[in-house]
């Protein structure tokens, strides 16, 4: 099955190293997300939920270039560095979800690939046929 790598236009590319997301037929892979500006410099420093604001906005960027909507999104993978942000995360979710989020996991990590970021979130889109 033939795999196309999504790049929305706002966020920065960074091919070959990285690939925001991969459609494969009618499912979307969405790949970690930090907490990037358009030019890839961290936000939020330090606010859990400004974090995690911006990075739901970025997956629907990618889930919506892949030509789906947040609604399509089934599973989130969550990793943050103190399992205490899981309110503010929660409270911001609701803010894309409503009162019917996709599947999702949590985990408490001892750090993250950038300095300063709190929460990566990783998603799986399942678009109709």
């Amino acid at each position: 099955m033939a795999r196309t790598p999504i790049a929305p236009p706002g966020m920065k590319d960074q091919r070959p190293r990285y690939t925001l997301g991969w459609r494969v037929g009618n499912t979307i892979y969405v790949a970690g997300q930090l907490p990037y500006d358009k030019d890839g410099n961290l936000l939020g420093k330090g606010d859990i939920k400004a974090q995690t604001r911006r990075i739901f906005e970025q997956i629907k960027m990618i889930v919506e270039a892949g030509g789906g909507t947040m609604g399509d999104v089934v599973k989130v993978t969550v990793f943050v560095t103190d399992v205490r942000y899981r309110e503010a995360y929660g409270e911001v979710r609701s803010e894309f979800f409503g009162p019917n989020p996709p599947a999702s996991t949590l985990v408490q990590i001892s750090n993250l690939a950038i300095p300063d970021a709190l929460i990566e979130i990783e998603a799986v889109a399942a678009l109709d046929g």
